[in-house]
């Protein structure tokens, strides 16, 4: 099994990495000063645009998709190259979205990609390839148990030449955002089908005036930019060009969705666990308790060796999904898709949290980025499927591998 990345992943990489050096790293505390002064926490900064054209110049862009368009600047990478791409990525809350490689953008542009008509295409695919637009995936909703998407309650009935939407959503990311312009909504047009062919998905402009986005949510305190938003959907309608896909196929579309999504977390999740382990070891070389250097305590050098052989556990479990998905395709990878999901954010936020207590109260402030990421990486543990969910579907396909008729019920 080959996980080593091709000649032209390697030049990506070293490319993504000076990159990060020279322009991302210095420009956090710009981004965060510009969103800060702004009083608006929604604020799109200035300084991402100056890097999104700097990077768009040196062709690192749209890293995560093949050539679209024949005017769309991208860069064809294996899931395994992407990997090492992306989990450089993770080291900066904000990089993803500098290279166009952010979610849900990137989810809603596959689905555009492999499912959308011209027309859709040309109005909201092009435009996120450009990174001109953002757009959301509404789909969670606060009244159903979203972990089984097939019990979603949105309505979405035809009328017509159209269909005429009613639901309630939440923690529906990015549509706080003022250059959010879609939103692709998943809900019912056929409750009588069988389970898994009663949801459709539909692109639906913000600005519709039948949309209301009514709050952002809070992440353990904190309001991200471009929010986890409540938004409803009253008599909403719009016109049956709109479907993405065909009706009854929103399930399915929303599992080939989801599964290259979870690994670009996990990707992502490599990198956070590692700018935490170096933040633990900087501050365990900076500070003195009782007469000795906090990295000369054992414990602390316990937790530093604990957390190296972790993350490299990590990223060799995330490469070999990788590795599958490559070659065996996303279906047969499934187990390993959800092992990552599982096992990505629990490794980050063990490191996390030790980072936070060698950092001691600073390291829940908000003079460091530890409690930032512990609550990002917190909630990886639900979103996209939440652990008991992935480890219940691992757990079915062990024991049919000693029982093929095994069924719960």
């Amino acid at each position: 099994m080959n996980l080593e990345q091709s000649d032209a992943g390697k030049q990506l990489l070293d490319d993504v990495q000076q990159f990060m050096d020279d322009h991302i790293y210095p420009a956090e505390e710009t981004y965060y000063s510009e969103i800060e002064d702004s009083g608006d926490h929604h604020f799109h900064p200035p300084v991402i645009e100056k890097l999104k054209n700097q990077a768009k110049e040196r062709g690192l862009w749209n890293m995560f998709l093949p050539h679209l368009h024949p005017d769309e600047p991208g860069t064809r990478l294996s899931n395994v190259d992407y990997a090492y791409v992306a989990e450089e990525l993770g080291k900066v809350t904000f990089a993803s979205e500098v290279f166009n490689c952010s979610a849900p953008d990137t989810g809603n542009m596959e689905l555009l990609h492999l499912y959308g008509t011209d027309d859709q295409r040309e109005r909201w695919l092009y435009p996120l390839l450009e990174g001109e637009i953002r757009s959301a995936f509404s789909m969670t909703e606060p009244d159903v148990a979203s972990s089984d998407a097939s019990n979603i309650a949105t309505t979405i009935e035809s009328d017509g030449d159209d269909y005429v939407i009613n639901g309630r959503k939440w923690f529906i990311s990015g549509a706080a955002a003022d250059r959010c312009k879609l939103l692709i909504t998943m809900g019912k047009t056929d409750p009588n089908a069988s389970r898994h062919l009663q949801q459709s998905m539909v692109c639906v402009p913000k600005d519709h005036p039948a949309v209301n986005v009514v709050r952002s949510m809070r992440v353990f305190g904190y309001e991200d930019r471009g929010g986890h938003c409540e938004v409803i959907y009253d008599d909403c309608r719009v016109p049956k060009e709109y479907l993405l896909g065909e009706e009854g196929g929103g399930f399915a579309m929303s599992q080939a969705r989801l599964g290259p999504g979870r690994i670009h977390h996990c990707m992502r999740t490599v990198g956070v666990a590692e700018r935490a382990l170096a933040m633990m070891v900087d501050r365990a070389l900076q500070r003195e308790t009782f007469g000795r250097l906090v990295a000369q305590q054992g414990l602390i050098q316990d937790w530093i060796a604990e957390a190296r052989i972790e993350i490299d556990m990590l990223r060799t479990y995330v490469l070999r999904c990788a590795h599958l998905m490559d070659t065996v395709g996303n279906k047969a990878a499934a187990t390993d898709i959800s092992g990552i999901k599982v096992a990505a954010p629990n490794v980050a936020l063990k490191v996390v949290d030790r980072a936070i207590q060698v950092h001691g109260a600073g390291g829940v402030s908000q003079d460091f980025k530890l409690a930032s990421m512990y609550a990002h990486m917190r909630t990886l543990r639900i979103a996209d499927g939440p652990d008991e969910v992935h480890k219940m579907t691992i757990a079915r396909r062990e024991i049919r591998k000693h029982d093929p008729d095994f069924r719960m019920a």
